[in-house]
């Protein structure tokens, strides 16, 4: 169990961030395009994305606490805040830097907000601390939402030292959390060929996951972002400019959630997230790219079918007992007006689902959005 202590655990205290989010390469110039500077926390990029969205779909919940599980900046929980009155909002984040300017925004809704160091993983200690007898969030009902806004923030890339940029020099970092773990340094240069090619082509390169990772080895030791992109983009060469985009996009995505291990923080994070929900509870999900989106996909169905093998049109045999539902199907991207402001939003893929009591999940019919979508 996670105690809750100063050091690791602080009420928010004065203003404002930014949100995590996916960046196309024409805003990894300077500043992120159209993110606006919200006061408070110096060179901390804020423009959550989606947010009437998930407002609106956290407004349908009970009171009690909603779990913003990448708090980044603050700016979905501070209108979660301003727009529920009877929910307490619990910030986690693995980001020093995010931490800081969330707690400045959410500094003004006083006890109601609680900001963690912590990682998705470990949700189920942070929120088990914070809700105890003794913890700071101890007078709410229960977990009565879970919002999960994946990738990388603008403020992370806009950081050349933090070295998650193909486009800006910088050291090979890439750290969610620089006070500790592995760099992308580390992975590159000791990783072995195979493990380089499957780590690639699991990201979008595919027939080209041999041929950069041949040229990564070949040109070891690898210190910097600029050095790593220019040789990614001269192993591709015109199959790179070909594709659009920059060429070593796909490969600085892939050695970056090697570094944070993210999908494995996020298979951890929904099963738990799923589990804390009460009845009426939601779980949100933004995800930025494929692989988040599958896994997010496949856990939202697992809850809304019980893990139901049956055939989907027939009634259910298996015995399986559906925990959730899908709130809606498929997944929304954002509105045009929104990515015409903000084009980060564009990749943007929105998940909801709403956990149902016991008697809910056993009475689910087949053919209702309880069963796969």
């Amino acid at each position: 169990m996670i105690a809750v202590e100063c050091s690791h655990v602080e009420r928010a205290s004065s203003e404002p961030g930014s949100g995590s989010r996916e960046l196309p390469d024409s805003q990894q110039q300077g500043m992120a395009g159209g993110a606006g500077q919200a006061g408070g926390s110096p060179g901390f990029v804020h423009e959550p994305v989606m947010l009437a969205e998930v407002a609106a779909l956290l407004s349908e919940v009970p009171a009690g606490i909603v779990v913003d599980a990448t708090v980044g900046g603050g700016g979905h929980a501070r209108a979660i805040l301003e727009s529920r009155p009877d929910v307490g909002v619990l910030g986690i984040d693995r980001d020093p830097s995010a931490l800081s300017a969330a707690r400045s925004r959410l500094a003004p809704f006083g006890t109601r907000a609680l900001v963690v160091h912590g990682e998705l993983a470990d949700l189920e200690d942070i929120v088990g601390a914070a809700t105890s007898a003794a913890g700071p969030l101890a007078s709410y009902p229960g977990v009565s939402g879970v919002l999960f806004d994946l990738g990388v923030s603008s403020e992370q890339i806009d950081r050349a030292e933090r070295g998650f940029s193909y486009s800006k020099a910088g050291p090979l970092d890439m750290r969610m959390d620089p006070t500790r773990g592995r760099t992308a340094a580390s992975v590159v240069n000791e990783l072995s060929e195979d493990e380089l090619a499957s780590l690639f082509a699991a990201n979008g390169e595919g027939r080209n996951a041999r041929r950069l990772a041949r040229a990564v080895v070949a040109a070891r030791p690898l210190t910097g972002t600029g050095q790593l992109a220019a040789l990614i983009a001269g192993a591709l060469g015109g199959a790179g400019a070909r594709r659009g985009g920059h060429p070593a996009k796909r490969v600085f995505q892939a050695v970056r959630i090697e570094v944070n291990g993210e999908l494995e923080q996020l298979q951890a994070g929904l099963e738990q997230a799923i589990g804390l929900l009460q009845p009426g509870g939601r779980l949100v999900c933004i995800s930025y790219h494929s692989g988040e989106d599958r896994l997010v996909k496949a856990a939202m169905a697992t809850a809304a079918t019980g893990g139901c093998t049956c055939p989907p049109k027939l009634p259910c045999g298996c015995g399986a007992v559906p925990v959730g539902r899908l709130v809606f199907k498929g997944a929304k991207k954002s509105r045009p007006a929104e990515v015409e402001d903000n084009p980060r939003s564009k990749s943007a893929r929105l998940r909801c689902l709403e956990r149902l009591a016991i008697d809910q999940g056993t009475q689910a019919r087949p053919g209702t959005q309880s069963r796969r979508s």
